[in-house]
């Protein structure tokens, strides 16, 4: 599996920034647009299938760097993050009120930063490193 490091990681990193991307348009879209679109299903097992990948990517690539989440502090943080990031992306899009969706998008938006800076620096710091 070591031989496919590098073209796992592309995957890895492309589905981050397709996760963030799509989470980011599907907010956008439902604030200022009240767009229907963001919540059918199509979206959504795309938004799913997207964050599989992501999830099976990071899976791999920590089973071939040997580093894991509460052995590695980085990865600890990134993935209290993520389970961070997931709740403001729910909280985006199903919020009650258009300023609670727009608080939680820029909430996930930051939280987003902040685990690329973490992965980044392999440091649980990130940008304050």
């Amino acid at each position: 599996m070591e031989q496919y490091y590098l073209e796992i990681r592309a995957v890895h990193i492309g589905a981050i920034a397709l996760s963030g991307a799509l989470l980011l348009l599907r907010g956008v879209a439902h604030n200022l647009l009240n767009a229907s679109w963001v919540m059918a299903w199509p979206i959504r097992a795309l938004s799913y299938t997207v964050d599989t990948t992501l999830l099976t990517a990071a899976l791999i690539l920590m089973t071939i760097v040997k580093q894991y989440p509460f052995v590695d502090s980085w990865l600890t943080m990134k993935v209290m993050l993520v389970l961070v990031y997931i709740f403001l992306g729910y909280l985006a899009l199903r919020g009650r009120t258009g300023r609670t969706r727009w608080l939680n998008l820029g909430g996930a938006a930051l939280v987003y930063g902040f685990i690329i800076s973490i992965a980044r620096a392999h440091n649980p710091l990130g940008i304050f490193a």
